[in-house]
């Protein structure tokens, strides 16, 4: 049996093998944030294509942090009866899933915004419109709802809660010298601007309790001028994991970094796959956790490579599991030809439009 279908642990949470979903704005909730049935089918679908992890769309943790429209929300105690659904949709055929949760920083969904965009730095061309910059005081206001955030992920059956700290979002921001100029305690270098993620850890942490899963999504690099470098990106993993993190979920890139943005496109051979595989090598070695990557990965040999040769210890996967749900049944039934997918990316024009995410391509009739 291929090691790809040996079961995992993070934390204390057994996964039954060693795929992913990661997580992927699905653009399926109502304008409130809670979950529709479309999208508690979709996780059902995922659970049912024997995924291991489904890791849920960023929830926005409260109303200043939503990033777009039909985002899932996690901000208040009314949404966890529909969030509970969604998580018994995952549980009944046998999947783990834990929740994100996430606050859009200078990337904020301006039509809803109840205020100014909220920024780790306001300077020129950080964002389009008004912004306003985080106290010492919001940071820890901020903390805070990402701990009830995390408690209602709990109450709602969420077997584990991932903080998103990648692509240029808030906590992503706290990390990148791009974003983060700040003069304060929060600033200058990668002790200081790692630590807003720790006070949102400790949050996270005193809400869940000492057994519970939680783990983060970060960049290894922000693969843009003044960004966030991976010496730097290690340092900050490794401070959090001193503090009790569970696991770490590898990405790069940030949403404006067009070629090397976290989503690339024309991923159709080996050896474009696993494009983050040098750098998770590195944070395999040094962490002493669970190390999750995503990105790229295509093919069953290139996703086993990864774990046989130790980079990483599970496999996380988004745009595939968008055309094809039952990846994972396909592969463990033994038909190993690679994923459908053909990363071009048209999946998001839907979920723009207010259709939810899917296969553009594959409903074109085209190829597999």
């Amino acid at each position: 049996m291929s090691v790809l279908f040996t079961s995992g642990n993070i934390g204390k949470m057994e996964v039954k093998n060693r795929f992913v979903r990661s997580a992927t704005w699905e653009g399926m909730a109502t304008d409130e944030g809670a979950p529709t049935p479309k999208l508690i089918k979709t996780m059902a679908d995922l659970a049912e294509g024997q995924v291991g992890l489904i890791i849920t769309s960023h929830a926005y943790v409260n109303p200043e942090g939503q990033a777009g429209p039909w985002q899932l929300g996690i901000y208040d105690d009314a949404m966890v009866p529909g969030l509970k659904e969604m998580t018994e949709a995952a549980h009944e055929q046998g999947a783990k899933i834990a929740a994100q949760i996430a606050h859009a920083g200078a990337f904020g969904f301006r039509q809803l915004s109840p205020g100014p965009v909220r920024v780790v730095s306001d300077f020129e061309g950080v964002s389009k419109g008004p912004v306003s910059e985080l106290t010492a005081e919001d940071i820890g206001s901020l903390a805070a709802d990402f701990g009830k955030a995390a408690a209602r992920a709990r109450e709602a059956g969420f077997d584990a809660v991932q903080i998103h700290s990648a692509h240029g979002y808030l906590l992503s921001q706290f990390l990148s010298p791009y974003f983060n100029r700040r003069k304060d305690n929060y600033g200058g270098p990668i002790e200081n601007r790692v630590k807003a993620h720790l006070q949102v850890y400790k949050a996270v942490r005193d809400a869940v309790g000492e057994d519970y899963p939680v783990f983060v999504k970060m960049n290894c690099s922000d693969f843009a001028e003044g960004g966030l470098e991976p010496g730097d990106s290690l340092k900050a993993a490794r401070m959090l994991v001193d503090a009790g993190l569970d696991a770490v979920e590898l990405s790069g890139g940030l949403l404006t970094s067009k070629k090397l943005s976290p989503s690339r496109k024309g991923i159709n051979s080996p050896d474009k796959e696993a494009y983050f595989a040098e750098h998770a090598a590195v944070f395999k070695k040094t962490l002493g956790v669970p190390l999750i990557l995503v990105g790229g990965i295509r093919s069953f040999e290139r996703a086993e490579g990864v774990v046989k040769e130790g980079v990483a210890d599970f496999i996380s996967m988004s745009r595939p599991f968008i055309r094809e749900p039952g990846l994972v049944k396909r592969w463990k039934q033994g038909d190993r030809t690679p994923a459908r997918c053909v990363s071009d990316t048209l999946c998001m024009k839907p979920a723009m439009e207010g259709k939810g995410i899917y296969c553009l391509t594959e409903k074109k009739g085209g190829r597999p």
